[in-house]
């Protein structure tokens, strides 16, 4: 919750109540984590990577002044695209208190690097993403999945009004093209989110918010031609968008969703609702380790680079208590997604119930 001191998809209240033997279920894994070191802060890798960010952001700005009106400009726009989306990575461990341990610390380098590096309301976001965590994958308290443009299952579907209702139908041809928005659509949320009288000290928010889009639109109407300008601002932006949505979109798209009368313990919730995609190094870093999704969802706060080394401890224990664990590659896992995509939105397409949509996975 916003102003809230948990961090995003901490156990409020302790652990709840689920199957008779969900609480020692989850007790005996985290001793494992624990014992195994995995929780521990690693302050020298986040000075490298933040630090290593902070570069490549000055390099591609001063490249951007050095180029002036040129064509050039849109490489420089895919390459910023890309860097944005790292610093949102960054951001996101800020929130999780992967970095900091302390809630001071963590929200103002969160608000420097999300609210002025990259126009992302740092409150806004950590609410959001702190209820996402909570209840993933449910339809009735997880924002991330509430249809208000895309449906996720055959009785969101049926129930579609709106924008929701006109797209839902042919949601998976649509959602690239739709993700090349996903950029404009995380400043315009972050300044709505100003007029929230809860949100914490949101007149900094706003500051901020407005100090990045002053110098970022300032740079490209006082370097670039309007017309140029416009385009760098559409590769960018859009490119920037469709990177977030393909970092995030593997992680639950196409996983069970819940309703309000399903209630797995914390161990069940997170792991049967979240999806892990394989890769090597290159995935880890173009992923910002959120292809350890299941792992992520159970440890938020443990520092992304350990997220590989649990990633066995907690694979190898859901196999001993004989729970699911999902986990398939980069391409796969967007096919997945798609697929699903297309079931729930089976009777949007045909005006009427859908076996399609109600098979397993359609929902």
């Amino acid at each position: 919750m916003t102003g809230s001191s948990a961090e995003p998809g901490a156990p409020r209240g302790g652990r709840r109540r689920g199957a008779s033997r969900a609480p020692s279920d989850f007790a005996a894994l985290s001793r494992r984590i624990e014992q195994a070191g995995l929780m521990r802060r690693r302050p020298v890798y986040y000075v490298v990577r933040l630090s290593a960010l902070a570069v490549l952001f000055v390099a591609g700005w001063a490249a951007f002044l050095l180029l002036g009106d040129s064509w050039w400009q849109m490489a420089v726009a895919v390459y910023l695209a890309a860097v944005f989306g790292q610093v949102a990575l960054a951001a996101h461990d800020l929130a999780h208190r992967q970095v900091f341990r302390t809630r001071g610390p963590s929200e103002a380098a969160g608000r420097i690097v999300g609210n002025l590096g990259i126009g992302m309301g740092y409150g806004w976001w950590q609410d959001k993403h702190t209820r996402h965590h909570a209840n993933p994958n449910h339809e009735d308290l997880d924002p991330d999945v509430a249809p208000d443009l895309l449906v996720w299952s055959h009785d969101q579907a049926e129930r579609a009004s709106g924008p929701a209702r006109l797209i839902g139908g042919w949601q998976a041809v649509l959602f690239y093209p739709l993700l090349t928005l996903e950029g404009l659509n995380l400043h315009v949320q972050s300044v709505r989110s100003l007029l929230r009288p809860r949100l914490r000290l949101r007149w900094l928010e706003a500051a901020l918010l407005a100090a990045h889009f002053a110098l970022y639109l300032g740079a490209l109407f006082t370097v670039l031609s309007p017309g140029m300008a416009l385009l760098f601002l559409a590769v960018h932006q859009g490119l920037f968008g469709v990177y977030l949505g393909s970092v995030f979109a593997p992680n639950h798209k196409g996983m069970p969703t819940l309703t309000g009368g399903d209630k797995p313990d914390f161990l069940r919730k997170q792991v049967l609702t979240s999806r892990n995609v394989t890769g090597g190094v290159f995935t880890d870093l173009a992923l910002g380790g959120l292809n350890y999704q299941i792992e992520h969802h159970l440890f938020p706060s443990m520092p992304s680079p350990h997220l590989r080394r649990a990633r066995p401890i907690v694979q190898g224990y859901c196999a001993e208590i004989g729970l699911s664990y999902h986990e398939t590659g980069f391409v796969r896992s967007h096919v997945e997604a798609l697929t699903h995509m297309h079931r729930a939105g089976a009777s949007l397409r045909r005006g009427g119930r859908s076996a399609e949509a109600s098979a397993p996975g359609g929902r």
